[in-house]
C-alpha cells in the first residue's frame, strides 16, 4: 500500500508539472491549442520506403513524440505517425537557443511537428535533422510505461485511443479492417450490386433469432426495437425490382458477451434475383478470395497457429452426412420425434421439450460436428425447423436450401434460397409465434408488410448474411471480437449492479495501467444468511492435499447452450493453460472477468460439463441475501503472480 500510495503521489507531480507547463505557454502567448494547422508533406514509413530520392530533402512529419533523449547540445526523439516512427535528431546550433530550450520542455506524448533534412544517422537510422519544432498539442496524462506497455485487457478496450498509441499491432488491425471493408465493397460492385440504407429503428424485429433491445419513440409515443437483421427491408427492395442489393451496418441483439459476441456488430447482407444458395455459394468463395489477395496479398491465412486455404475449392457437406460423419449417427433412419429424442439421450445431448426433429438434428451438429469444420465448408441442407424464411427442398420438404459457411469452427455466414411463397412464409410465421408462446425469447413474429411484399411478389433470390467481425478476426489473426471493435461494449465502471445483490468487487488496482474497479455492493447484513459452519472435522491430512494456486483468467466465455456456465481459461503458472468451467453466469458477464486474478483447486480430476474437461475449481463466496442466493468470485490482489500457493 505504502509503495501504491508512492506512486499516485509521483504520478500526482507529474500531471502538475504538465499543466504548470501549459499555463506558462499561454501566459507566453504560444498556447498551442490555438494551432488550427500543419503542413505534413510526408509519413514516416513514406521517408524509409524512398530514402534515396528523399536524402537532403526538407520534410515535415507530424505525430505523437514517443521518446525523448536530452544530450546536452543534442538530442534524439522519436515520433510516432499512422504508418509508424520516424528518429528526429535535434541540434541546438540548427534549432536557435530558444527553440532547444522549448524543445527540452516537451513531454513524451506530446504531438509536435518536425521539419527538417533526410539523412542517415552513422548508426544507419533513417532520420530527420531537424530546423524547426512546433508543438501543436499539449499531452496532459501520462502514457504507459514504455517496456510494460498498456498491457491490461480490461484498460485497452476502455481506453482504446491509449491501445493505438502504444500497441502498433492494434493499429495495423484496425487498418487492416478498414481494407477488408473497402475490398468487399470493391467486389460488390463490381458484381453489379447496389449499396443500400434500411431503417435501424423498426416496430417488429425479424429476420434473425435473436432477443433485440427495445426503446421508446417519444414523438410518435411508440415502443420500437433495434434491427436484428438487415433481411426483411432488403428483400422488399428486391420485390421493388433492385435485383442487386446489399447493405453493410450495424445491428443489435441483446444476448451475452463472450470471445465471438458483442451486443452491437457489422453484419452484411446481400440479395441477388435469379439465382438460388448454389450461387450465393460460389460468390462467398470468390469474395472471400478477393479479399485475402487484396488485403494479404494472398490466399493462405493463419489463425491462432492454424493454416487455412481460401485458394482451394471450399468443401460442401449437408448437416446429414455431417453428423454421419462425426457423430456415427445417419438421420436418415430417424423417422419420428421419439427417435430422435432417444439418440439425443443416449448421446448425453440436452434437448427440450419444444424441439422438433429438425432441432434435435441441429444439436447434433452443434455438439459433435461445428468443432471439426476448420478448412472453409459449406454446411449444407438445413432442417425447416430451424430455417422459417427458407425454402424447402423439392425432392425433400423436411429439409431446406440454406448453407451455413463455416472456417476455423465457427459460422461464418448463412443463406439461404429464399423463401418467396407469402402462403408457405405466413404458415412458418404462424410456427414462430407457436415456440414465441412456448417460451423461445428469439424467435420472430408476424410481419404483416413484409408478407403484403411478398404477395405483390418476390422473384427466385439467393441471399446470404456475413459477419464482418468475424471474418476481420480471422484475416487479422486477432482473438476476440472486442480485439477488431475499435470501442467494444464494457460494463460501465461504478454503474448499478444489474444482477442479483452481493455481487462485488474488492481488488486493489496497482499500477498506472490498473483498471479502476467497479464499486462494491454494499449489503444490508441484516438481510444476509449464511450456511451453518460444519459441525464435522476434516482431518488435516486431507484438507493438506489440496493445492490453492492464484490464477490469472487470460479469456472467459460462455459455455454454448448452458445458461450459467462459463469457461475461464487460466494462466496457473505452470506454462500450460488450464480450462476449468464455473456456474456463475448469473453473477457475471464473461468480459468483466478477464485479467482478473483468482484462487482456485487445480489438483482436482478433469470433471466433464457439457462435453469439456473441466481442470479444477474457482473458490467463490456463497451466501442467501433477501431471500436470494448472493455469490462473489474471490478476486485478490493482481501484483500476486500466476501460479503462487495458498497456505
Amino acid at each position: 500500500m505504502a509503495e501504491q500510495k508512492k506512486q499516485e503521489q509521483d504520478l500526482n507531480q507529474i500531471l502538475k508539472v504538465r499543466r504548470e507547463k501549459l499555463s506558462e505557454l499561454q501566459a507566453n502567448g504560444r498556447d498551442p491549442f490555438k494551432i488550427v494547422k500543419y503542413e505534413v508533406s510526408h509519413h514516416s514509413q513514406d521517408i524509409k520506403d524512398h530514402f534515396e530520392e528523399l536524402e537532403d530533402q526538407t520534410v515535415t512529419v507530424a505525430g505523437r513524440m514517443m521518446s525523448k533523449r536530452v544530450m546536452g547540445k543534442a538530442s534524439f526523439c522519436h515520433v510516432q505517425d499512422l504508418k509508424g516512427t520516424i528518429q528526429s535528431y535535434v541540434a541546438r546550433d540548427s534549432l536557435g537557443e530558444e527553440a532547444y530550450k522549448d524543445f527540452k520542455k516537451l513531454d513524451v506524448g506530446d504531438i509536435i511537428g518536425v521539419k527538417g533534412q533526410v539523412f542517415r544517422t552513422k548508426t544507419g537510422e533513417i532520420s530527420i535533422h531537424a530546423s524547426e519544432i512546433t508543438l501543436l498539442s499539449k499531452s496532459l496524462q501520462v502514457l504507459p510505461e514504455k517496456f510494460h506497455g498498456l498491457t491490461n485487457t480490461d484498460l485497452r478496450y476502455r481506453q482504446r485511443y491509449v491501445d493505438l498509441i502504444m500497441n502498433p499491432e492494434v493499429k495495423d488491425t484496425f487498418i487492416k479492417r478498414s481494407k477488408i471493408i473497402s475490398a468487399i465493397r470493391r467486389y460488390l460492385d463490381g458484381q453489379g450490386f447496389m449499396e443500400v440504407e434500411t431503417p435501424m429503428l423498426v416496430s417488429n424485429a425479424g429476420g434473425a433469432a435473436a432477443r433485440p433491445f427495445e426503446t421508446h419513440f417519444n414523438a410518435l409515443d411508440e415502443d420500437l426495437k433495434l434491427r436484428i437483421s438487415l433481411e426483411l427491408y432488403l428483400k422488399r427492395l428486391i420485390v421493388g425490382g433492385l435485383e442487386r442489393v446489399y447493405e453493410i451496418g450495424r445491428v443489435f441483439r441483446n444476448e451475452g458477451l463472450d470471445t465471438r459476441h458483442n451486443p452491437e456488430f457489422t453484419l452484411m447482407e446481400l440479395y441477388q434475383a435469379y439465382t438460388d444458395y448454389n450461387g450465393m455459394m460460389d460468390l462467398t468463395e470468390n469474395l472471400y478470395r478477393f479479399v485475402a489477395q487484396e488485403v494479404l496479398g494472398t490466399t493462405k491465412i493463419v489463425y491462432n497457429g492454424v493454416e487455412m486455404d481460401l485458394g482451394k475449392p471450399f468443401q460442401r457437406i449437408t448437416m446429414v452426412d455431417a453428423v454421419k460423419k462425426y457423430a456415427g449417427v445417419d438421420w436418415n433412419e430417424v423417422e419420428t420425434l421419439e427417435q430422435a429424442r432417444e439418440l439425443a439421450k443416449a448421446h448425453n445431448i440436452e434437448f427440450e421439450e419444444r424441439h422438433k426433429k429438425g432441432d434435435i438434428l441441429n444439436l447434433f451438429f452443434e455438439t459433435y460436428v461445428e468443432e471439426h469444420l476448420i478448412q472453409p465448408t459449406f454446411l449444407m441442407d438445413h432442417p425447416i425447423e430451424i430455417s422459417p424464411l427458407t425454402k424447402k427442398k423439392p425432392e425433400n420438404p423436411e429439409y431446406v436450401e440454406r448453407f451455413e459457411f463455416f472456417m476455423n469452427g465457427w459460422e461464418m455466414a448463412n443463406a439461404y434460397s429464399e423463401l418467396n411463397d407469402p402462403i408457405d412464409q405466413r404458415e412458418r410465421f404462424k410456427a414462430q409465434e407457436e415456440q414465441l408462446a412456448q417460451g423461445d425469447e428469439e424467435a420472430n413474429t408476424t410481419d404483416e408488410d413484409f408478407l403484403n411484399a411478398l404477395e405483390v411478389g418476390m422473384p427466385p433470390t439467393g441471399g446470404i448474411g456475413f459477419g464482418i467481425d468475424r471474418m476481420v478476426m480471422l484475416l487479422t489473426d486477432s482473438a476476440a471480437i472486442r480485439d477488431v471493435l475499435a470501442f467494444p461494449t464494457m460494463k460501465s465502471l461504478g454503474g448499478s449492479d444489474s444482477k442479483k445483490a452481493g455481487k462485488a468487487e474488492n481488488t486493489v488496482s496497482a499500477g498506472a495501467d490498473a483498471a479502476v474497479s467497479a464499486s462494491s455492493v454494499k449489503l444490508d447484513l441484516s438481510k444476509v444468511k449464511i450456511e451453518p459452519l460444519f459441525e464435522d472435522f476434516v482431518d488435516f491430512d486431507t484438507f493438506s492435499k489440496s493445492d490453492f494456486r492464484v490464477v490469472k483468467v487470460k479469456a472467459c466465455e460462455a459455455v454454448p447452450k448452458s445458461k450459467k456456465l462459463l469457461q475461464f481459461t487460466l494462466d496457473d503458472g505452470s506454462g500450460v493453460d488450464r480450462v476449468i468451467l464455473s456456474g456463475i453466469h448469473d453473477y457475471y458477464e464473461p468480459e468483466e472477468l478477464v485479467g482478473k486474478t483468482c484462487i482456485a483447486i487445480t489438483n482436482l480430476p478433469p470433471r466433464k460439463m457439457m462435453g469439456i474437461d473441466s481442470c479444477g475449481m474457482l473458490i467463490s463466496a456463497v451466501y442467501e441475501y433477501d431471500g436470494h442466493e448472493g455469490l462473489n468470485l474471490l478476486m485478490v490482489d493482481d501484483q500476486i503472480p500466476a501460479g503462487a500457493k495458498l497456505y
